[in-house]
């Protein structure tokens, strides 16, 4: 048996940043992210985010990549999303994501930017916010 304690900070949008996410959808939809993450064995550890946007800090298992673990959970939670109605038009993910992963001594600083998202974004637009988690984290933009 392996074990693996990889935690991994992974950012994604919807669709052409359409606002769906109002609290009480995104209430909904995290709620039901986190359940059927339960059920796939992905440990969901802080999940959060804002109308357009979604942060998680989750574990990575031995058996699954980063690529493969958000699969499921926009996918299914797109597809859940569509088939409760809980959007008046159609629900999607933009295909694209951030993802890095987070050392144990960081973990409670990347807790508390996610539990904050709502005042986070009082203050800084969401192209600000990604600028600011690819300079964080040491990407570069291209295009």
């Amino acid at each position: 048996m392996a074990y693996v304690r990889v935690w991994i900070h992974a950012v994604w949008c919807t669709k052409n940043r359409e606002p769906y996410l109002t609290a009480e959808v995104r209430r909904k939809v995290i709620n039901h992210i986190r359940e059927n993450a339960k059920k796939k064995q992905i440990y969901i550890d802080t999940l959060n985010g804002y109308t357009d946007h979604l942060h998680c800090l989750f574990g990575l298992n031995a058996d699954m990549t980063v690529a493969k673990t958000l699969q499921l959970i926009k996918g299914e939670s797109a597809y859940w999303v569509n088939k409760e109605k809980i959007t008046q038009t159609k629900f999607e993910w933009a295909d694209e994501y951030y993802a890095a992963s987070i050392s144990e001594s960081h973990l409670e600083r990347v807790r508390s930017y996610i539990n904050n998202q709502e005042e986070h974004h009082r203050r800084k637009s969401f192209t600000e916010e990604v600028d600011e988690f690819l300079e964080q984290y040491g990407f570069q933009r291209h295009g």
